[in-house]
């Protein structure tokens, strides 16, 4: 095959058999020795550099891989096949590329003993399917008989933001986080899990530059990233009726091409008085609604889509109403779901029904920076996370993490159950592999099957390596317990013991797991089946060199 490409291409590079597949499995490894040291709450962390000094600390293995250069293509196709892990269920990047760099190596070992690589994958499959059906049967399911215990279930909820998050935060920055997401998750949930899933736009996330991260707090409402535009207007509301509108009131071109022509002084000034008179009309009308509707006590306040000139900001400002102008849409569109009522397009027919209720609007300066906090709403479904921190570094660390929490207690309320965390899924499938499926497998694709079974030991290998411990210790320990009984079993990052993941609230999603397994075993699958790594020697718009002695040029 080599030869036959060479007399078509004779600039093309080849690797052929043994030297590619062992090209293969050096990238992937490469990559695997990259990632593996992020992994658990005892990871560390990486730090990017840009070429222009950007600087970004991160554990997160979705952000290193996007940020990360990588030249080699088997590289390159491991990275895109992990983060597009992480695009469909939001986590579990690190976890696919250990799970596919070790799939590699464990079948690395066997074909370099003359074990055909299709052997090897066809056990990959087997075990494959046999692991996706032991995890049908080790979930564990969190509500049976009613659809809103799941999310009502607050403790349970924690749990499983608090383990994803530990594993790219700080303990006590990520327990403050926790709480937040677990707030903002229940604020969105449908009254019916099964028909409507979780709309996590509905969360808005707003960074600040300014005291701590662990200052970072959920918002029972939302966050405007502007504020009032007249200096008389309150700064601090109570008991507030919001009237959300797309109106205008400032002077409007026309909608068709037209002119005014005036002869005198006087005309003019007509023209003028009547344009201020139509827009005085339209802010008398908001004054007499809000005269209307607010009581003793009550408030009023305006987000408008529209602009507003500022003799009418003038008017509402002597009237007590704070007036945000120009506000963006999709806040236009969170308003409504947060504090009730319905957006205004005419001012018409103004009725109460239409306007919204926040307990507390107050309006805060940060740098050159106005902020509207519209908070205290009684039936939200829509919020906000304020995400606070010194500097840069830390505020997009925690948004990249607070994500992934996001993700991942919206994907144990969809799947309606969890999987045990700190490695318990990964020994318990081993151990069901080596004793029911390698058993039940003829021929020598039960090979296979034994490296799948090795390969998924990587998990808690590596949580073992990261938290300071020996690994063979620390597999041996978790192996006799699973086997003497019959619990899940994980390994305590903090003593390095076995220990029961429900006692210690470590889950893990579903739905991470069933894709993770899939992705690496198929990339491991198509990279062990390669024979030859061929790069083209195509010469891009070159002319081919001719002779000019040739007898066949002048032809």
């Amino acid at each position: 095959m080599s030869s036959r490409l060479h007399d078509v291409s004779p600039n093309a590079e080849i690797v052929s058999k043994e030297a590619a597949r062992a090209v293969n499995v050096a990238a992937c490894v490469g990559l695997q020795n990259v990632l593996k040291t992020n992994l658990g709450p005892r990871g560390t962390l990486k730090m990017l550099v840009g070429g222009a000094g950007q600087i970004k600390l991160t554990k997160d293995g979705n952000v290193l891989l996007h940020e990360m250069q990588i030249q080699h293509p088997t590289a390159c196709m491991v990275a895109r096949t992990a983060t597009a892990q992480d695009d469909v269920t939001g986590d579990g990047t690190t976890s696919t590329v250990l799970l596919c760099g070790e799939l590699l190596k464990q079948a690395e070992r066997r074909t370099s003993e003359g074990l055909h690589p299709r052997i090897v994958t066809d056990g990959f499959d087997i075990a494959r399917d046999a692991t996706l059906k032991f995890l049908d049967e080790f979930k564990v399911p969190l509500a049976e008989s009613d659809d809103s215990s799941a999310i009502e279930n607050r403790e349970l909820l924690r749990c499983i933001a608090s383990t994803s998050l530990r594993t790219k935060l700080d303990h006590e920055l990520a327990d403050t986080i926790t709480e937040a997401v677990v707030d903002a998750i229940q604020c969105v949930a449908p009254d019916e899990i099964s028909d409507t899933p979780l709309d996590l736009n509905m969360i808005e996330i707003m960074t600040m530059a300014r005291k701590m991260g662990t200052d970072s707090r959920f918002v029972n409402g939302i966050v405007l990233d502007h504020g009032g535009r007249h200096p008389d207007m309150p700064k601090i509301l109570h008991k507030c009726h919001i009237m959300t509108c797309n109106v205008t009131f400032e002077y409007e071109r026309t909608e068709v091409q037209s002119g005014f022509f005036y002869t005198n002084a006087e005309e003019r000034e007509k023209l003028v008085e009547s344009e201020r008179k139509w827009l005085d009309e339209r802010c008398k009308q908001v004054v007499d609604f809000k005269r209307s509707v607010c009581k003793d006590g009550e408030s009023f306040v305006m987000i408008n889509q529209k602009g507003i000139d500022p003799l009418s900001l003038d008017i509402f400002a002597k009237e007590g109403i704070l007036c945000l102008r120009r506000a963006k849409r999709r806040n236009m569109e969170r308003m409504t779901l947060a504090c009730g009522g319905s957006p205004i397009h005419s001012l018409e027919d103004l009725d109460p029904s239409q306007l919204g209720y926040a307990g507390k609007v107050m309006e805060a300066t940060i740098g050159e920076e106005k902020f509207t906090f519209v908070e205290e709403c009684k039936v939200p479904k829509s919020c906000t996370i304020l995400l606070q921190g010194p500097n840069n570094h830390t505020i997009a660390q925690i948004n990249d993490a607070i994500r992934d929490g996001l993700r991942a207690v919206k994907n144990a309320v969809e799947d309606r159950a969890v999987v045990p965390g700190g490695g318990a899924f990964e020994i318990a499938a081993a151990i069901n592999l080596r004793e029911k499926t390698v058993k039940s497998t003829q021929g020598r694709a039960k090979l296979g099957v034994e490296a799948f079974a090795e390969a998924l030991l990587i998990i808690p290998k590596i949580l073992a390596e990261n938290s300071g411990f020996d690994v063979q210790d620390s597999i041996l320990l978790l192996t006799e317990e699973r086997e003497s009984s019959g619990l899940a079993v994980g390994l305590d990052c903090e003593s390095g013991e076995p220990m029961i993941p429900a006692d210690q609230g470590v889950w893990d999603n579903v739905r991470v797991k069933r894709q993770s397994l899939y992705l690496s075993t198929v990339l491991a699958n198509q990279l062990l089946l390669v024979d030859e790594v061929i790069r083209a020697g195509k010469q891009m718009g070159r002319q081919p060199d001719v002779d000019p002695n040739d007898p066949m040029m002048g032809m």
